[in-house]
């Protein structure tokens, strides 16, 4: 019976997640962007007319400048006279496969490092512990500009950097929940009955992490992508031609004044996704907090 009046209340029904997310208004519209952004990443083929790094032969004015949005270029040309709308659609590829793939790996190892600090304790906890603690005095965007410097840039180096330098927060948040459930009286229960530990593990304790991973993955995705953003910007991450939202417009700063649309609507597109995966975690972590079912 511990058991079960322990369990009940971090589980909800899916579809009562759900109905209680589409009541939430700006839970739905992040929904909307994610999916309009997804949807524009994943059809890009079809959707464009040109690719994205095809420098076409009217994609400038007669002065050599970048030309503004009309019906033939929608969102205008860049300064090399490619098209911007292809740019932006396979730059959100680029921003979601290391913001799913950098916040997967930085989740994993964060819950890894957490579960096993929080459970096992002892002198293992400490030094876990105390590394996280030396990871976390180093500024992340340092840190990853140092490393992304170590390596040959590319999508899957830029991801694995972000991974190495995000994981932290996770961890350190693992931990504490895990540590709090390990002092539970129906872990001492299990105990006591002879349960062994890859059972408290896996049964009890891991279960009981998926709503605070939930969470955290969703709202790591948005962290993901503005330090993705910002090392591109700096000229340390996604190196050109491949397009990626922050080397869009690390690329046109030169044309902030006479074509803003260059770093305008690459600048909008990376603070609206951010911002759509805040309030979707946002309304993830009240939903899933059973402190606050009652309060819908």
């Amino acid at each position: 019976m511990a058991e079960t009046s322990q369990t009940i209340p971090v589980q909800a029904p899916p579809a009562g997640i759900w109905h209680r997310l589409l009541r939430r208004k700006l839970a739905v519209f992040g929904f909307a962007i994610i999916a309009l952004v997804v949807g524009g990443a994943v059809f890009a083929p079809w959707i464009v007319r040109y690719p994205p790094d095809e420098q076409l032969f009217d994609g400038l004015s007669l002065f050599g400048e970048p030309m503004p949005p009309s019906r033939a270029f929608l969102l205008g040309t860049d300064l090399l006279g490619r098209d911007l709308f292809s740019r932006m659609l396979y730059g959100a590829q680029t921003s979601l496969i290391i913001g799913i793939v950098a916040n997967g790996v930085a989740l994993l190892i964060g819950t890894l490092v957490g579960v096993v600090a929080g459970f096992v304790r002892g002198w293992v906890g400490a030094v876990l512990m105390r590394f996280t603690d030396l990871m976390m005095a180093f500024p992340a965007l340092l840190l990853a500009i140092c490393l992304a410097a170590i390596f040959q840039p590319s999508l899957w180096i830029v991801a694995m950097v972000i991974a190495l330098v995000n994981w932290v927060q996770t961890a350190r948040v693992i931990y504490t929940e895990t540590t709090s459930l390990a002092e539970r009286e129906f872990i001492a229960a299990e105990k006591t009955l002879g349960a062994s530990r890859s059972r408290i593990l896996f049964r009890h304790i891991l279960p009981h992490l998926v709503p605070t991973l939930i969470v955290w993955g969703t709202l790591g995705i948005s962290v993901t992508v503005l330090l993705e953003a910002t090392l591109s910007f700096l000229g340390v991450g996604v190196q050109p031609p491949t397009p990626s939202w922050g080397n869009i417009i690390f690329e046109n700063q030169t044309y902030f004044q006479a074509a803003p649309w260059l770093v305008f609507i690459p600048g909008a597109a990376i603070l609206l996704l951010a911002l759509a995966f805040n309030l979707v975690g946002d309304a993830l972590r009240d939903v899933l907090d059973p402190t606050q079912r009652g309060n819908d």
